[in-house]
């Protein structure tokens, strides 16, 4: 799930990317544009009632490619992400649009 908000300071959109509970993970990682793929760079944050969630500010005006690395080896998509594009893996990378 996508939260944003736009500040009016500055040209930046801050980024809530969450995931719901019941997905049972022990780590979750947010992988994408914004930290290069590098799937150790952004790890989310287990809340008490069980989701995961990070919030990141990103720059307005852009789409940024994501997914979501699940306990080191599954991949996920956001279903609420803004839009989809193929991935060169035979499958979809979800995209937030700021």
């Amino acid at each position: 799930m996508l939260k944003k908000r736009f500040l009016k300071s500055r040209p930046v959109c801050k980024v809530t990317f969450s995931l719901p509970a019941a997905l049972k993970a022990e780590t979750v990682h947010l992988v994408g544009d914004f930290n290069q793929w590098d799937e150790q760079a952004t790890p989310m944050k287990q809340l008490k009632d069980g989701r995961f969630s990070v919030e990141l500010e990103l720059e307005t005006g852009n789409e940024y490619q994501f997914r979501y690395l699940v306990d080191g080896s599954e991949w996920h998509n956001d279903w609420e992400a803004d839009k989809y594009v193929p991935n060169p893996f035979s499958g979809d990378n979800s995209v937030v649009v700021t």
